[in-house]
């Protein structure tokens, strides 16, 4: 299946994507491509995923009816359990799948950036299921706020490199990444944790991440006999959002909503990207980015360290400006209030990432003047990662919101 207007073999959605890197990173990329395109065929790699990510990281995830939820909504939801994977979230379907490859490419040194943790510590497990050395990019603001994830990254054997440049989150991980990655790139394999980068990263992730999407959509059949009538999914650079869009592209019936950080409001601090952002070059790769009239990137906000991200992968652009999919701001304020109600509800304690998908359901409910007529249909969300990272940062939140 081809995404709406991509064109592979330049790396490209539309416009967007491509390469705009320092040609030292050119004959990594390229090799890179040839392994994956190679590797997806061959059936002994393709079993050996298989077999990982059913004996080791759990699959398949659940799809949870979440009746008490959806009786407040007056709709049916479903939400799809990634936070039941190995490691608390989806990124370990990613992690794996390329630390395979970097085995097979013979690279045995791999670097990794992480914003919410749950990268890195997908990627520290990954590493220490395969014999290799491991560095975790990451910033100090984001250590402070995510610090049980770092200790799980070190007892896992990574090296953490802790970045002090600008706000000290993601963006700023991301770019110390790519700088070991000029310095080494003939021994290390760099594992970018979302769709965005330089071809063919975007495509790779979603490739590996597209197993949310696929299971889903055969439990959603299997459940309901047809198909939901909207699938939701948080976006910050978009990694599981893509992964569960994916399957459901070439359904034209079925709405693709992605929520990114609202942060304070889109008058002030956020990180919706797609919702307030212009055309851009970040990291690699040409997407919708926050920027200045000047083109420079601006810093990004949000209370959940996986969405404080300025950039957002090129296929999400491509499938807002098709119209194919649509995305939603959702502030601060309103995902720790649903980060609360799920858990009270449901006894599901989210990450604060997918909180902002289920603030905006709970939202559009609330400001729904037709809620009796929408309750045709049901609603799949991808829950993509569990709170315990986040219940220090959230609870401190919550109290300040209820004082």
């Amino acid at each position: 299946m081809a995404a709406v207007g991509e064109r592979a073999v330049e790396g490209r959605f539309g416009p967007y994507g491509g390469r705009y890197v320092p040609e030292v990173l050119v004959p990594a990329l390229d090799q890179l491509s040839v392994a994956w395109a190679e590797a997806r065929d061959d059936p002994e790699f393709r079993g050996r995923l298989d077999e990982l990510l059913r004996d080791f990281v759990g699959r398949p995830t659940p799809l949870y009816r979440a009746e008490r939820l959806g009786h407040l909504l007056g709709r049916r939801i479903y939400l799809k359990r990634e936070d039941l994977a190995h490691t608390g979230a989806h990124k370990i379907n990613n992690a794996v799948g390329q630390a395979l490859l970097a085995c097979r490419m013979g690279k045995r040194r791999v670097i990794a950036e992480t914003g919410a943790g749950q990268h890195g510590v997908a990627v520290a497990t990954a590493c220490a299921l395969l014999g290799l050395e491991c560095v975790v990019y990451m910033g100090v603001e984001d250590m402070r706020r995510q610090a049980p994830n770092v200790e799980r990254m070190r007892l896992l054997g990574a090296a953490l490199a802790p970045v002090e440049a600008g706000a000290q989150t993601l963006k700023e991980a991301v770019s110390a990444a790519i700088r070991d990655w000029v310095t080494n790139v003939r021994t290390t394999h760099y594992i970018i944790g979302s769709a965005v980068g330089p071809a063919p990263y975007p495509a790779l992730v979603r490739d590996l991440q597209r197993v949310i999407g696929d299971e889903a959509r055969e439990q959603a059949l299997a459940a309901e006999g047809t198909l939901p009538a909207r699938v939701i999914a948080c976006v910050g650079g978009g990694s599981n959002a893509i992964g569960t869009f994916y399957a459901f592209i070439e359904d034209r019936g079925v709405e693709l909503i992605g929520v990114e950080a609202g942060g304070e409001g889109l008058d002030g601090r956020h990180g919706a990207s797609l919702v307030a952002g212009r055309p851009g070059v970040l990291h690699g790769a040409l997407s919708s980015v926050l920027a200045d009239d000047q083109g420079q990137i601006l810093e990004a906000h949000s209370i959940s360290a996986g969405l404080d991200y300025p950039g957002v992968g090129p296929e999400h652009a491509q499938l807002r400006d098709s119209g194919r999919a649509r995305y939603e701001a959702v502030t601060d304020a309103d995902a720790l209030r649903a980060f609360r109600e799920l858990a009270r509800l449901e006894g599901i304690l989210p990450a604060l990432e997918p909180s902002h998908a289920i603030a905006w359901l709970l939202n559009s409910a609330e400001a729904s003047a037709q809620a009796a007529a929408s309750a045709e249909g049901y609603d799949l969300v991808c829950l993509s990662g569990r709170g315990d990272k986040d219940l220090a940062e959230a609870l401190a939140a919550l109290g300040d919101l209820d004082d």
